[in-house]
């Protein structure tokens, strides 16, 4: 059985080339608040401990400065050949991260996603 969060959109990354500016922007626009990794990421909080998302001052070269959408997967390594046996380009990873393990991808079209487990 699979979990509800199963192949869906599951969190958003912001890149932030001023880590600090942005958590500044972010916040007095819209109120967020963030749990702080240190200097290289910020988890921007959702309603309890849940984060829905991360300002990442590292790797906007990747995205052009836009956010990166990611997925979640109960089998990270099921989700990679899927994408590559789909047409897509695993093109990071798989790697592990504080909360699990992720890799990003470019669909045929382009664009880059990224996908996470929690193992």
């Amino acid at each position: 059985m699979t979990s509800p969060r199963h192949n869906r959109i599951d969190y958003i990354e912001i890149s932030a080339p001023d880590l600090e500016a942005s958590k500044r922007f972010y916040g007095d626009v819209f109120g967020w608040e963030f749990n702080d990794y240190g200097p290289g990421y910020a988890g921007i909080r959702g309603t309890g401990d849940h984060e829905v998302g991360g300002l990442n001052p590292q790797g906007p070269e990747h995205r052009g400065g836009g956010a990166l959408v990611l997925l979640f997967s109960d089998d990270l390594d099921a989700a990679a050949v899927a994408v590559e046996s789909a047409g897509g380009r695993v093109s990071q990873g798989p790697y592990a991260f504080p909360g699990g393990r992720r890799f990003h991808f470019t669909d045929p079209a382009g664009n880059e996603l990224g996908v996470w487990s929690e193992s």
